[in-house]
């Protein structure tokens, strides 16, 4: 499958395929400008890092493994149709099932800056259309280079109208949970999920000293993620997201996790996802597209 792979999407010195050793197909992106792997599995982004940075910008746990059917902790995990539980169905795994079925590879190509495009479409399947009887297309083109830009399109294709959650559920890498702080937040509302589910509003930049898990609603602001210790920024600027989630596991969570990277790993990553989730959920019209676009960039102080 590799071979083929190679043969129609390959770019010499750019982008290769390769089989890990769980049989998974896994996409090698090495440019001028930086560097990425993405499982196909999922059109799971795994990392990422651009040339100008001496630590990669996309978290990968040391301890993440990839399985068939499985999500891999870290990178930029694809939430949808739907976040958090399922609204109804108890079953339904959570976040949806996008990230654990395979998707197929229909496009690549080379940006005019020297930057690598890889364009993937989700495989429908009884199993999934089981969860999801909708006809639809969806799909993640990511854009490797001094940049990352990731844009996950869901178009319907069928007769009726559809409502889908979704987010890029993206572990950003930091030298320290308890030295970073996040900004582009201040005076928004947001539901906290710690400790039950209230709604409060943000008073200044997103500070860590425990737990976070918050739905920020009714914002496209552009986020910074402040680094003190690796002296850096990361900007994330999303369009088509009217939702920022804020995550981290601290310690108690991520120990119960078992793939963080013991005994310290969560505290190098934090993940600000762009979404749409709870009440900004997207109807998706019957011969429309709906589109979500988030780009990454990281600038050394």
């Amino acid at each position: 499958m590799t071979t083929a792979l190679n043969t129609q999407f390959g770019i010499n010195g750019q982008l290769a395929f390769r089989e890990d050793a769980s049989g998974l197909i896994v996409a090698n992106i090495n440019n001028a400008l930086g560097s990425a792997s993405l499982c196909l599995q999922g059109a799971h982004l795994m990392t990422w890092q651009p040339r100008s940075q001496t630590v990669p910008v996309v978290w990968l746990s040391r301890d993440a493994k990839l399985a068939a059917g499985k999500s891999i902790r870290g990178g930029a995990p694809v939430c949808w149709p739907w976040f958090g539980p399922h609204a109804t169905e108890a079953g339904f795994p959570g976040h949806g099932f996008a990230r654990t079925v395979p998707w197929r590879v229909i496009e690549s190509g080379t940006e005019a800056n020297g930057a690598t495009r890889l364009t993937l479409r989700l495989v429908a399947s009884d199993k999934t259309r089981a969860q999801w009887p909708h006809d639809c297309n969806v799909d993640l083109t990511v854009i490797v280079g001094e940049t990352l830009r990731m844009e996950m399109s869901t178009e319907n294709t069928g007769a009726a109208d559809f409502v889908i959650g979704e987010a890029l559920h993206t572990y950003l890498q930091i030298g320290d949970i308890g030295q970073v702080s996040v900004t582009g937040l201040e005076g928004g509302e947001y539901w906290d999920k710690v400790g039950g589910t209230n709604k409060r509003k943000q008073d200044g930049a997103v500070s860590f000293s425990g737990e976070v898990d918050r739905v920020y609603i009714n914002t496209a602001a552009e986020c910074v993620i402040h680094d003190d210790k690796l002296r850096r920024r990361i900007h994330i600027a999303k369009s088509g997201s009217l939702s920022t989630v804020v995550w981290t596991p601290w310690v108690e969570k991520a120990n119960k996790m078992g793939d963080m990277g013991q005994p310290d790993g969560w505290r190098e990553m934090v993940c600000v996802e762009s979404s749409n989730a709870m009440e900004n959920v997207v109807k998706v019209a019957a011969g429309s597209k709906h589109t979500l676009i988030v780009e990454y960039r990281a600038a050394s102080l």
